[in-house]
């Protein structure tokens, strides 16, 4: 069985390593050590408490509505508006993500560069949610 450190298993549940490693201290996962005293996280547990997280959520009064699933809160890096189409990016992470959209619906959500935004994916689609 593969085991996880703490800071592999932050990176796999986009935390920071002070918060997975504050989880395991409380115990909301639990951890073992290896020979060279680090701790580990037995892969099957990592990917309960993945799915523990995962259903969770934010917290009701921070709930989107929305029916896609797969989103990837981060930043705003760049945003090309032309006179119709504009391109935003969003480092989210280790992903970049790149979406096409109208040129209004950017100036709608007021989308600049180092606001914090949600790319959202469905099927070949990126939609941001404005932070």
């Amino acid at each position: 069985m593969q085991s996880y450190t703490i800071g592999q298993a932050a990176r796999l549940l986009g935390v920071s390593p002070d918060t997975a490693r504050r989880w395991a201290d409380a115990g909301r996962v639990a951890t073992h050590r290896d020979e060279g005293g680090r701790r580990l996280i037995d892969g099957r547990d990592l990917a309960a408490f993945s799915v523990e997280l995962a259903k969770g959520g934010s917290g009701e009064e921070d709930a989107s509505y929305t029916s896609v699933r797969n989103a990837f809160p981060g930043i705003v890096t760049a945003v090309k508006l032309g006179d119709v189409a504009a391109q935003v990016e969003i480092q989210a992470g280790p992903h970049r993500l790149v979406s096409l959209l109208t040129r209004e619906a950017v100036e709608e959500l007021g989308l600049e560069v180092g606001m914090e935004a949600t790319a959202r994916v469905k099927s070949t689609n990126v939609h941001i949610d404005r932070a």
